[in-house]
């Protein structure tokens, strides 16, 4: 099925879709904060440019929207343009294996999240991230 955008329509539709400061990364930086866990930084200089890392914990946080990167419990495909949709996803979801294992590596912990964890129960996402920091000493 063709797309009912022109081509002009279609990029600066796709221009405007934000890529950082998402109200995802704001509603758990307010999970961080009131977790009383500090010392991140937003969109750091590290491989596969985590949403949030910790320097000093060495942890790599991902904010997965789940269209984008394929949730297998709500992502869908859209009904135009499938096949493009698909191996852009499925890109995405190659690409997030390949920076967890180049991570892992360089002895970073990668904790990924998925948008609708975030939204539906924050507060096992604290849980998830404070386990993270567990049985690491000094920080």
């Amino acid at each position: 099925m063709m797309d009912r955008l022109t081509q002009k329509q279609r990029s600066e539709n796709m221009s405007r879709i934000k890529g950082k400061n998402t109200g995802l990364e704001k509603t758990f930086k307010k999970i961080v904060r009131s977790s009383g866990i500090k010392g991140f930084r937003s969109h750091a200089n590290v491989a596969g440019k985590p949403d949030i890392y910790f320097p000093k914990a060495k942890i790599a946080v991902f904010i997965d929207g789940c269209f984008w990167h394929g949730c297998p419990r709500c992502g869908s495909l859209p009904a135009t343009n499938r096949n493009f949709w698909k191996k852009k996803i499925e890109r995405n979801i190659s690409r997030d294996k390949t920076v967890r294992t180049e991570l892992r590596k360089s002895g970073i912990k990668v904790v990924r999240f998925w948008g609708h964890e975030i939204n539906r129960n924050p507060g096992r996402c604290s849980e998830k991230l404070s386990a993270a920091f567990s049985g690491l000493s000094g920080i």
